[in-house]
């Protein structure tokens, strides 16, 4: 399955899935029925104080309805209402937050590729192109992925407290602070669980270089080896 690597506030690089097209067709659904009730909200509004000037109807049915998507993604962080009730977000295929432009050509495109057999096209073209891209998406360089439910880790959720005869290897860990361990907990997190390994190799030269630390330990065991030193060092 095609992933993206999305980079999180934490400087953890996470794999998000590419969303299935199942989750993309019901977030659509989900934004049309909102975009049909506004309009049955203005029609009754428009009708119970018997507003006459046409083209102010025009432009309540006509404006929202049109930049809903663009202005929900903008504003909601590559969300709209119905893909936030699907987990869904885009982004672009680096990971990184897409820019206006982005948005702007994924709305162009649509406006295109949903007015032709009621979006089929873009469904064929988002299961054939391998990334979950539509056409929209191909020109904007972006995706759309499945926000996994990433839990807050620390430390001590998943290591014990060390042995009262432990003796650790690296003494320079107390260099480090808390938010340090938690983010290298992360990263053996990420690797347990999804198996991708990018976070801990970036952990790994990280602390090695900033505690100058020269060993031959696999990339895992000495993360486990440094938040365990760490531990010893902080519950005396």
């Amino acid at each position: 399955m095609y992933t993206i690597a999305v980079r999180t506030a934490q400087n953890v690089i996470i794999h998000y899935p590419i969303a299935s097209i199942g989750d993309r067709i019901l977030a659509h659904l989900l934004d049309s029925l909102i975009k049909i009730l506004y309009i049955v909200l203005v029609v009754v509004l428009v009708i119970s104080i018997g507003m006459e000037e046409l083209w102010v109807v025009y432009v309540l049915l006509a404006l929202p309805f049109i930049f809903y998507t663009l202005a929900f993604e903008i504003l909601m962080n590559g969300q709209t209402p119905g893909k936030r009730a699907l987990d869904i977000q885009v982004v672009k295929l680096d990971g990184t937050t897409p820019s206006i432009g982005g948005y702007v050509a994924r709305w162009l495109f649509a406006l295109i590729e949903f007015s032709f057999f009621s979006g089929l096209i873009a469904v064929i073209i988002i299961l054939v192109s391998g990334k979950g891209q539509r056409l929209g998406d191909m020109v904007g360089g972006t995706s759309v992925v499945k926000l996994i439910p990433q839990q807050a880790v620390s430390s001590r959720d998943i290591f014990v407290a060390p042995q009262t005869d432990y003796q650790p290897t690296f003494t320079q860990v107390m260099a480090l602070n808390e938010k340090d361990i938690e983010l290298i907990q992360q990263a053996l997190e990420v690797n347990r669980t999804q198996g991708n390994d990018r976070p801990v190799l970036m952990a790994t030269d990280r602390v090695k270089s900033l505690l100058g630390i020269q060993t031959d330990l696999p990339p895992v065991k000495f993360l486990y080896t440094i938040v365990k030193d760490y531990q010893h060092f902080a519950s005396r």
